[in-house]
């Protein structure tokens, strides 16, 4: 079989098993290797050492598979409810807003899963190849070589978009030394449009294509592991896990699709808790429910730290109150700072 035939035997294998598209890109990163270079020298991946540690790796694929050439990149949609429905959560500021990709299970497992199936498969007819599959897992640049093969475009928040789908999707990677047609990339239909800039409630995006981590929401509530920066409390609102105002905006995600996964639908009732029910979570509780999710690897203290600067942005009410005080001495002293100054937002109104 032909390489154009394994080609076609990968896209329609990987259509069987879920993905909403396959693509096919060369393995080298090109310019997005100096791009990254240059946001890492500038400080903007804040406390993420990994991103700066692999950064070579990330430059040059062959060193994850040897004679690496292509990257075959897949696209599996995650909205679990319609936009109209994110945007009401928004507005209701006594519930934990979680970012929509996290309501569900963890996709890193499911992914590289699936991916190691469609690999398995293609093994099967053509015989043993060099491989590995990712998903957001390893140090290779997802987005830029997604796009070099036309997944979609990289928007100016730096997530990718698909002209008929949105940006709401997961991507993973089969890196492999097949030498398989490449699939051109698409137009970058941005425009003029500064919607996402616009709205990130903590101006983040601080310029087109840029993002600097350090004062993105996603970041603080996930990747910061220390005190929330007093700047940025109040613009938290109830978000407490990943923010998804840049993508609800976005003219595109008008096309985004529901999700067919039910692994990826809201489990727990995580898509509208209240924020002090939340706060009542013990560590085991927590760990507990938020087993084969993504939200568990922050741990039980961030997770507080997170609900605490919500409920000192949320309402004043006895419920509220009473959810602070509770926690007034807990043992982490993280906690209670951020308790503290929010028990200080209701005193001061």
């Amino acid at each position: 079989m032909g390489v154009d035939g394994i080609k076609q035997q990968i896209v329609a294998i990987g259509q069987t098993l879920g993905f909403a598209d396959v693509r096919v890109s060369k393995s080298d990163p090109g310019e997005a290797t100096d791009r990254l270079m240059a946001w890492l020298e500038k400080g903007y991946h804040g406390e993420m050492a990994f991103m700066s540690r692999y950064r070579h790796i990330r430059a040059d694929p062959t060193q994850l598979v040897k004679n690496a050439v292509r990257v075959i990149s897949v696209r599996l949609d995650y909205l679990p409810e319609d936009l109209e429905t994110t945007q009401e959560r928004l507005l209701e500021p006594d519930i934990g807003f979680i970012s929509r990709y996290a309501l569900g299970r963890d996709y890193h497992k499911l992914i590289r899963q699936r991916l190691k199936v469609l690999a398995q498969h293609v093994e099967a007819l053509i015989g043993p190849f060099g491989y590995r599959v990712f998903s957001d897992s390893a140090p290779i640049l997802e987005k830029p070589l997604a796009a070099q093969g036309g997944l979609g475009w990289m928007g100016k928040h730096t997530n990718l978009i698909q002209r008929h789908a949105g940006s709401y999707f997961f991507i993973g990677e089969i890196l492999t030394d097949l030498p398989l047609p490449v699939d051109d990339p698409v137009q970058n239909h941005c425009g003029s449009c500064t919607a996402c800039i616009d709205v990130c409630p903590t101006a983040a995006i601080i310029a087109p294509y840029v993002l600097d981590a350090r004062r993105c929401i996603s970041y603080l509530t996930i990747e910061h592991p220390g005190s929330i920066p007093m700047v940025f409390r109040k613009a938290f609102g109830h978000r407490i896990y990943g923010c998804d105002d840049c993508q609800i905006v976005c003219p595109w995600n008008r096309y985004a699709s529901l999700t067919k996964e039910k692994d990826f639908l809201p489990r727990h009732g995580l898509d509208a808790r209240k924020l002090h029910d939340l706060f009542a979570f013990s560590e085991s509780e927590f760990l507990a429910l938020m087993e084969g999710s993504a939200i568990r690897r922050i741990g039980h203290e961030r997770w507080l730290r997170n609900i605490a600067v919500a409920l000192g942005n949320a309402p004043t009410s006895p419920k509220v109150m009473t959810a602070l005080k509770s926690r007034l001495d807990d043992p982490s002293p993280l906690v209670r700072e951020h308790v503290a100054w929010a028990l200080d937002q209701h005193l001061t109104r």
